[in-house]
């Protein structure tokens, strides 16, 4: 069943918590091909300034990354699915790295280095093994990331086209539970647009405070009430709050 569209967001009475790839920017074959965008970004200054600080990307890249893609317009991130976050004051807050993690991705390089559609994207606490460009090498990238996963205690994060062993720790719905903690967050009703099975914490989470998940692209079994169809979806609804 495809959830309604959403309604303009009223900026007076909300909390926003938005995805980045698959929700603000188009998903690419490789994750360095997403750009930075002037419309997105005139877009994000507009509503922080709206919202008085209360919006926040929660996203599985890196923070260096989401700066980069966003021209540095979100003062407040959770990056690397909740395992790093950086607050409304500028503080950033790390997991430590699992010791697990250098033996994962030495396996990942050595599995990629036989077809070049293979990609490993190393994040600090997590690493990930994209296979958008190798279609073909689905299942085996996917069986050795669970066995990855069950010999070195790391978590393993399915994805859409990757497989990502990350440090076992917060996910994006903990980030948003945080943020919902601490001004100017506290006190308002969270929202939250995300496009893949990593969002659903997120869902879940602003549904358990009393507000909404959107979810973008094809319609699943999910804790969002809502449905958009894709990234210009989202930035047309988002161009309509108020």
């Amino acid at each position: 069943m495809t959830p309604p569209a959403p309604k303009p967001l009223r900026l007076s009475e909300v909390s926003l918590f938005l995805d980045l790839d698959g929700t603000l920017a188009p998903i690419a074959p490789r994750p360095q091909d997403v750009r930075p965008d002037l419309r997105r970004t005139r877009l994000l200054v507009r509503l922080g300034r709206a919202l008085e600080g209360r919006l926040a990307v929660v996203s599985g890249r890196t923070l260096e990354d989401i700066d980069r893609i966003l021209d540095g317009s979100i003062p407040c991130v959770s990056a690397v699915h909740g395992l790093v976050r950086r607050d409304a004051d500028g503080e950033v807050r790390r997991v430590e790295p699992h010791p697990g993690l250098a033996p994962a991705a030495q396996a990942l390089r050595a599995f990629a280095g036989r077809d070049p559609g293979l990609m490993v994207e190393e994040k600090g606490a997590s690493v990930a093994l994209h296979f958008r460009l190798a279609r073909a090498r689905a299942a085996e990238s996917r069986l050795l990331a669970r066995r990855l996963a069950a010999e070195t205690g790391l978590t393993l994060q399915e994805g859409d086209m990757v497989e990502e062993l990350r440090t076992p720790g917060p996910s994006k719905g903990d980030a948003i539970r945080d943020f919902m903690r601490q001004a100017p967050f506290a006190g308002s009703v969270p929202v939250f647009a995300g496009d893949d099975a990593t969002d659903e914490h997120g869902f879940a989470e602003v549904a358990r405070q009393g507000g909404f998940g959107v979810l973008v692209g094809r319609p699943r079994e999910t804790h969002a009430l809502f449905g958009l169809r894709n990234v210009e979806d989202v930035l047309a609804w988002l161009e309509s709050a108020r």
